[in-house]
């Protein structure tokens, strides 16, 4: 299993620039670590811990769903939603994340 700091030390490589038209933010609640993400068309920063107080997307899952997400292109399912495994405030946003990184 990849680890989740691993992952989010190269979202900033792995970014693709220009496919994001609008600034967007993210909070990511990874087991016990936490993360924002902040994202322009033009690049990608990772603060560790809750660096705003709303962002546009929050995503708070296990760290083996997490990996599903970013490593296979897994989205989680309706049961994983239904049973709690996965939370978000914008399942679209979430969705979208997956063609903004290269991994």
């Amino acid at each position: 299993m990849a680890k989740i700091s691993e992952m989010f030390e190269q979202m900033p490589t792995r970014y693709r620039a220009g496919v994001l038209k609008a600034a967007r933010s993210y909070y990511f609640s990874i087991g016990d670590l936490k993360y924002t993400v902040k994202l322009t068309p033009q690049a990608c920063t990772v603060e560790i811990g809750k660096t705003i107080d709303n962002a546009d997307c929050v995503l708070k899952t296990t760290p083996e769903l997490f990996e599903k997400m970013v490593i296979h292109g897994k989205m989680p399912g309706m049961m994983d939603i239904t049973m709690g495994r996965v939370k978000t405030n914008d399942p679209s946003a979430l969705q979208e994340l997956k063609g903004l990184f290269q991994f």
